[in-house]
């Protein structure tokens, strides 16, 4: 059974990939995880594929457990995993908890690496991996920092993992895009104590632009898929400028 797997699919990102996954890909069923379940039974409403509906926590490692359970009952071909589940906080150090800095962690990575962990077994030849990391990844963001610190962990493991995948045939893209202005990202991120350190999202993404983008650089095997204009600036200019110099500019930045 031609299987896609979906991660953080209730909304944003994760629900567009499965929207466009249903019509580009030839697949029997996509599993769609996430911790609201009826976010996910309506997204049947929206695809023609079958969808399993997969209501798990990701930051709880027995859901992990529950999952590999099922993979092993069902034994799928899986030939795309989608890892989209994720948050970010904006803030000082002095702004996010301590739960919000370890749920972070724990979902933006762990839960990546267990997922890919996991599931890898039941893929093969042709079969493509997509990390949704971001354009964060690419160098320190001050009062961004534990989500850009996470997004930089996915990165440097998505390109490594992809070498030691080469010889197997499954292809591994870290997806790194800019702001996207029509996901939960950009609400969810400014609960804090106070996110006026990032004041405005300039020339932000739209998902459909994204998720379509990302799944035609994965089909090339791409290793790095900069979905926009902005991204791919930020990529090429992170290698030549120091780390420092692109703070400063980040500081100006985020006051506008």
């Amino acid at each position: 059974m031609k299987t896609a797997i979906v991660t953080g699919a209730s909304s944003g990102l994760g629900s567009e990939f499965v929207r466009q996954l249903s019509g580009q890909e030839q697949l029997d069923e996509i599993w769609v995880i996430a911790r609201r379940e009826e976010r996910l039974r309506a997204l049947q409403g929206q695809v023609k594929t079958r969808l399993r509906c997969i209501p798990l926590d990701l930051t709880e490692c027995d859901s992990f457990r529950v999952l590999g359970e099922m993979l092993e009952r069902e034994q799928p071909d899986v030939r795309v995993l989608v890892n989209a589940a994720g948050f970010g906080k904006i803030g000082s150090f002095r702004d996010i908890s301590a739960a919000d800095c370890d749920n972070m962690i724990d979902l933006n990575c762990r839960a990546a690496v267990d997922m890919t962990q996991l599931v890898l077994p039941y893929m093969k030849k042709g079969a493509r991996i997509l990390e949704i990391c971001s354009t964060s990844a690419f160098q320190p963001f001050p009062y961004l920092n534990i989500y850009a610190a996470t997004k930089a962990f996915l990165y440097r493991y998505s390109r490594a993992l992809r070498v030691e995948l080469f010889a197997e045939g499954i292809r591994v893209t870290a997806v790194c895009p800019y702001w996207i202005k029509d996901t939960e990202f950009i609400g969810t991120a400014r609960k804090t104590k106070d996110s006026a350190y990032i004041r405005h999202f300039p020339l932000a993404s739209k998902s459909k632009n994204v998720v379509r983008r990302a799944l035609a650089d994965s089909r090339l095997g791409l290793a790095v898929s900069t979905p926009g204009p902005v991204c791919l600036v930020h990529r090429i200019a992170a290698k030549w400028i120091p780390a420092e110099l692109m703070m400063g500019i980040w500081t100006v930045i985020r006051r506008i």
